[in-house]
């Protein structure tokens, strides 16, 4: 920690935080949580688990007229045994609304994983800080993008002017459900997911329940969004669903209205949008469950594919192409009673034109520029004037 300046240190409360929907006081530091701890005692899976504890879209938002900020954290360092190092997590600085910095820490806790017999083993390490100086001395609105992938401790905060609560002003809360893809994958930045992008386009205020492997239709997520503040809400699922080999068509589509039900518990007229799967090739025709590709894995990369049988289709084995069509049914059918539920075809976001141009690095998650154009598409169709969640007049 610097010495020279005057350092405030302030508590890291629910009403800095924004994205999160908890905060767990530990002895070690505070950890936003994107899940309830209601739903976190119904987790079955370490995956989620962690998945949860990953604060995409999580960020400390203030009003300071302060020059320099510093944020202690214990960041989570993931190793995956046989695949390249992971790039370390990214702080990104929003100053009135512009990216003004960005760093990061270079360790923390380790947690290594096993992708072969499932196992994983953590190791503490130690708190380190985030330091942003030079900025202006005025009235500014000041945005902290934590890691979007990176288990972050929240230990302290510190700064050389008072901070305020940042109000909120008149944006619509959107909170968006999805997997990895929302998550962030192979994104970045934490800005630099597609639900960030299009959440900054469509200035709201972004509440991300994308899960790394976890959009799979639990219940428990399904009441956390019925429970949740929302104005707008969409929801992302399929890819998850197959290449898990989670359940059938005959399982699927019930599955599907019961999560709908719920959420309609809570939010019985909010605009309710349906996204289906984007364009991934290995499993546009082919079920799952999806696998790391072993000869990949021999030679330090990671890759993904399809295991599963096509014929299968037939007997109700789930691939993509299967799932959009029953949402999409499955929306029609709905709408005839609720005039604010719609679809949009995860296509439209990005498809096989797409995938030929900005190929999927892993064949599964979309790179840095596929994660911008998916974000920049889903602005267009659902924040602009004739989309879901535009607004008409303006």
């Amino acid at each position: 920690m610097s010495t020279e300046l005057d350092w405030t240190t302030t508590p890291i409360t629910a009403d800095l935080v924004r994205g999160a929907l908890d905060l767990e006081y530990t002895g070690r530091g505070v950890l936003p949580h994107r899940l309830p701890a209601r739903a976190r005692r119904q987790i079955p899976d370490g995956q989620l688990a962690m998945a949860e504890s990953q604060p995409s879209g999580v960020r400390l938002a203030l009003r300071t007229r302060a020059t320099a900020v510093e944020l202690d954290v214990v960041a989570t360092k993931r190793v995956y045994l046989g695949a390249p190092p992971r790039p370390d997590g990214v702080y990104e600085l929003v100053v009135d609304g512009r990216i003004v910095d960005r760093t990061g820490v270079t360790d923390g806790d380790t947690l290594t994983i096993d992708l072969a017999t499932g196992t994983a083993r953590n190791r503490p390490g130690p708190v380190r800080t985030v330091r942003f100086t030079g900025l202006p001395g005025d009235e500014k609105d000041v945005e902290i993008w934590l890691p979007h992938d990176e288990t972050t401790l929240l230990v302290a905060l510190r700064t050389d002017a008072p901070v305020h609560t940042l109000p909120t002003g008149d944006r619509k809360i959107w909170l968006h459900h999805g997997s990895s893809i929302s998550h962030g994958s192979n994104a970045a930045t934490p800005t630099g997911t597609w639900p960030a992008l299009a959440a900054a386009l469509g200035r709201v205020e972004l509440v991300n329940l994308g899960f790394g492997g976890g959009a799979l239709l639990d219940p428990f997520i399904a009441r956390t969004m019925r429970d949740a503040h929302a104005d707008l809400i969409s929801l992302k699922i399929g890819i998850n669903i197959v290449n898990f080999d989670l359940m059938r068509l005959r399982a699927f589509g019930p599955a599907v209205h019961g999560f709908l039900d719920t959420i309609r518990d809570g939010h019985p007229t909010a605009p309710l949008l349906v996204v289906s799967p984007i364009h991934c090739a290995i499993h546009e025709h082919t079920p799952g469950p999806g696998a790391p590709d072993p000869a990949a894995m021999s030679e330090g990369r990671l890759r993904f594919t399809a295991t599963g049988d096509p014929t299968q289709t037939a007997a109700g084995k789930l691939t993509l192409t299967v799932i959009r069509d029953e949402l999409a049914g499955i929306v029609r059918q709905r709408a005839g009673t609720d005039p604010n539920l719609h679809y949009l075809d995860g296509l439209d976001l990005y498809g096989a034109a797409d995938q030929a141009e900005l190929p999927l690095p892993d064949e599964l998650h979309p790179d840095p520029a596929a994660h911008r154009r998916i974000g920049e598409r889903f602005a267009h169709l659902a924040f602009g004037a004739d989309g879901p969640f535009g607004d008409p007049t303006g």
